[in-house]
């Protein structure tokens, strides 16, 4: 059992030894703790730990992002409504943010099909499917807004978006053909395609 004495005696000693304890580390050199923190920060700098989900590495959700086919078709969508409520400047600017969209994807993906050419084909391959894809929901934005234009009859802003159109996806495919009526009815070019006689030829050959 300690005595009340023995706890006076030992009081002043317990204090001695705290007192040199804050003293050692008080008088630590300022560069070594920074040493330390340094290596302690360095370690937690050069861990690169893989997450246990992949997905969270991938911050653009293709559902909600803009910078997406699902993204770029969402305005299309919300173009459209505007149309049927008759509001044209409202449309207008759906679809030019739309082309906007499918334009860098279209560029984005080409880039990237070129970067992977005979380095790895499939994904090549892959990257090179969704710029086509791209392009053809750029060429179909571009043609509503076109009708857009026309139907506000403002024809000199839907002309050159036709043109591109039918230089993007060629006379003979269905939206070039189409561009392309858009232009004769409006006077833009005076020859009809297909011409009439085309159209007969095909349809007595099939």
């Amino acid at each position: 059992m300690i005595s009340p004495q023995m706890v006076r005696l030992l009081q002043p000693v317990g204090l001695i030894a705290l007192t040199a304890t804050v003293a050692i580390a008080l008088g630590q050199p300022a560069a070594a703790r920074n040493q330390k923190l340094s290596r302690s920060e360095n370690a937690q700098l050069t861990d690169d730990p893989q997450p246990a989900d992949p997905e969270i590495v991938r911050p653009l959700d293709r559902e909600a992002s803009v910078l997406s086919l699902l993204g770029g078709q969402r305005l299309m969508s919300e173009a459209a409504e505007a149309v049927n409520d008759s509001d044209y400047v409202l449309a207008v600017k759906k679809l030019q943010e739309a082309r906007q969209i499918f334009n860098q994807l279209s560029n984005f993906y080409q880039e990237l099909a070129a970067s992977f050419t005979g380095i790895d084909n499939r994904i090549a391959d892959r990257q090179r499917r969704q710029a086509v894809e791209s392009a053809e929901l750029r060429d179909e934005a571009t043609y509503q807004l076109a009708l857009v234009h026309r139907a506000k009859n403002q024809p000199e802003l839907s002309v050159p978006l036709l043109v591109q159109i039918i230089r993007s996806q060629n006379p003979t495919r269905d939206l070039g053909k189409k561009a392309y009526r858009q232009l004769f009815e409006l006077g833009f070019v005076d020859s009809p395609y297909p011409r009439p006689r085309d159209s007969e030829s095909t349809s007595s050959n099939q």
